[in-house]
């Protein structure tokens, strides 16, 4: 008995081709086309995840090092600091209170001087 894979093969091509919606001329409507467009940019979007983290994290250290520098402190002197005093802040939330409450962050940072930290 013969078994024809078309169901399966429309079902495959339309997905490739529902995933391939905004791309530009051939890749949004020829299926071999679209099916390398989306492979490709799929790879690019996992390689992009993992680099996201990387940029966001070297953000943060900037943002921290700016403000730590207004307040006469180097980043590095600044996060030794923290260390030494048992402040677990990540570099996230360290960021926020940086860029967002200047005077929080001024606050760590004199508590740091005041204990000789600094």
């Amino acid at each position: 008995m013969r078994v024809k894979g078309g169901i399966q093969t429309k079902k495959t091509h339309k997905k490739y081709l529902k995933m391939a919606k905004g791309y530009r001329g051939g890749r949004r409507v020829l299926f071999r086309s679209a099916k390398g467009g989306v492979e490709r940019g799929l790879k690019f979007a996992y390689r992009d995840r993992k680099a996201r983290k990387r940029e966001m994290r070297s953000l943060w250290i900037v943002r921290i090092g700016a403000a730590a520098k207004e307040l006469g402190v180097s980043y590095s002197r600044l996060m030794d600091a923290l260390k030494k005093a048992e402040i677990t802040l990540n570099r996230k939330v360290l960021s926020n209170i940086a860029a967002e409450d200047p005077g929080s962050f001024k606050g760590i940072v004199d508590n740091l001087k005041a204990s000789s930290l600094l």
